[in-house]
């Protein structure tokens, strides 16, 4: 094989602090080669470089053995190296057929939109997605975001794809759709870097597997080479067998009830109950209404039906009102819902309960004392406090997210999908962090689109499917084949309120 694009001894620094330490790494053309390791080993910095978005500190860039004469993305891309972000690269208000388009657009003073829609729409129907070329980004689903992103780059006629965990908001049906885009891909000789957390996928998929630690090569291998246990204790540097706490026993009186609760007109007729000291996790397709559930339930969607604390009812309009109640909900979209990235650590952790820091006027010195709270109790590392957020990993930011949700103290705690985009080892200690929250008496839900996710933390599973309770799993039933039964309504039950 070929090679096409290469790091030869690249470093790379951010200010004072050096982040890549003599980094070599090669793509071929006709292979898929697997970059794995934990948030903040420098993954996305490597991806960025090959991709043109940023300059090496020192070392080189090789394109076809000679020195790339790209110096920004636009040029990687006019040459044929085109990179997946894990962040969308999307224009919200436009359509999916102009964001395809976007700076390539077909047709001179008058854009021809009738051909644009009709390549957007081809590239959508190989991809075997139902968005519609006329709709806007901003009114999609993430996982539909992610199938556009991905249509984009297939219309680029790549040499090199750069793919930034694109599985991450995918489902099942759309991870085996992208894997036979790859194959095609590299049938057709194009050089493919792939980066996931899903070691699964990186076993079933990769045919070369790199992995970093802290900035440096640890470990590489070829297929068949590392098993996912394997990839796992070379990524983190210890082994990770007992990634899940062991199973809770007790129980405390019901924390929270719902009856007949719906969130219209997609989730209906759902009766819950939840108690002290139990992780409940939902279950469910993309589309199910596991998310619109937790939505309503925290006052961010109009619903109907009745919820009770501690045995008394409330009513919940806002996600202020859900605070008061002692509430508390972690979106599963840190970067556009949850955290606001141009902000510092300290605006982010503060900003749901500024009222504790003062009024009329905040202290900073309380503000700057939480925050140095939250880093030792969520293990955040920033290299520098007044950081803006979005320079942060992916498994930090989810840590800071967690920090601000659990900053009023909620007795009642809605975690949407926990470890989306978050390496193993992070993994571990989110896992850690709610088994922790519940042997305190808390009472937690877990929506989670990971199987073993599901499986591992929940003390009872409430199964959803086309917006109404499917099953309900306690104890023994928690097993991988009747949660997929239930997922795919192959089997008849009767739920009792859970």
């Amino acid at each position: 094989m070929t090679e096409i694009l290469a790091l030869r001894d690249v470093h790379k620094s951010f200010g004072p602090i050096e982040v890549l330490h003599g980094v070599d790494f090669a793509l071929a053309g006709g292979e898929v080669h697997a970059l794995i390791g934990e948030n903040g080993a420098g993954k996305s910095t490597i991806m960025k470089i090959l991709g043109g978005f940023l300059e090496p500190t020192a070392g080189g860039v090789l394109l076809d053995g000679e020195p790339a004469p790209y110096r920004s993305g636009a040029e990687a891309e006019a040459l044929g190296v085109v990179v997946i972000h894990q962040e969308f690269n999307l224009a919200q208000d436009l359509t999916v057929a102009e964001n395809i388009y976007l700076g390539r657009e077909i047709g001179g003073l008058f854009l021809n939109h009738k051909a644009m829609r009709k390549g957007a729409q081809d590239l959508l129907d190989q991809l075997e997605s139902h968005v519609s070329p006329d709709a806007r980004i901003r009114d999609l689903p993430v996982s539909d975001r992610q199938m556009v992103e991905i249509a984009k780059a297939l219309s680029r006629n790549a040499r090199v794809l750069i793919m930034d965990e694109p599985s991450a908001v995918l489902t099942h049906r759309e991870v085996q759709i992208l894997f036979r885009q790859i194959d095609r891909l590299r049938a057709a000789g194009v050089a493919l870097l792939y980066t996931s957390h899903r070691l699964d996928e990186v076993s079933h998929i990769a045919d070369r597997i790199t992995v970093l630690r802290d900035g440096a090569v640890v470990r590489r291998a070829e297929r068949g080479e590392l098993t996912e246990d394997g990839m796992a204790t070379a990524m983190v540097g210890r082994d990770l067998t007992d990634i899940f706490p062991p199973r809770r026993t007790e129980f405390g009186c019901v924390a929270l009830e719902l009856h007949d609760f719906a969130v219209p007109p997609l989730v209906e007729g759902i009766s819950l109950s939840l108690r002290r000291g139990e992780v409940l996790g939902i279950s469910g397709l993309v589309g199910s209404g596991r998310t619109e559930l937790a939505e309503g339930l925290v006052g961010l969607r109009p619903h109907g039906g009745s919820v009770s604390r501690s045995g008394a009812p409330i009513r919940i309009r806002s996600v202020t009102d859900a605070a008061k109640h002692g509430i508390g909900y972690l979106t599963e979209d840190r970067k556009e819902r949850g955290l606001l990235l141009e902000k510092s650590l300290r605006v982010n952790l503060t900003l749901p309960d500024l009222p504790r820091f003062g009024a009329p006027l905040l202290s900073r010195a309380k503000e700057e004392a939480a925050l140095t709270q939250a880093i030792a109790d969520f293990d955040i590392r920033a290299p520098e406090r007044g950081m803006e957020v979005g320079n942060l990993s992916g498994g930090n930011q989810q840590k800071l997210l967690l920090a601000k949700t659990m900053l009023p103290d909620p007795e009642v705690v809605i975690i949407d999908e926990p470890t989306r985009g978050i390496d193993i080892g992070t993994k571990s200690q989110i896992y850690a962090f709610i088994d922790r929250l519940a042997r305190e008496g808390r009472s937690v839900i877990v929506i989670s689109s990971d199987m073993p996710e599901i499986l591992g933390l929940s003390d009872r599973v409430l199964v959803m499917r086309q917006g109404r309770a499917a099953a309900v799993l306690e104890g023994d039933e928690i097993t991988e084949h009747a949660l997929v039964r239930a997922i795919m309504g192959t089997r008849e039950r009767t739920t009792e309120d859970a």
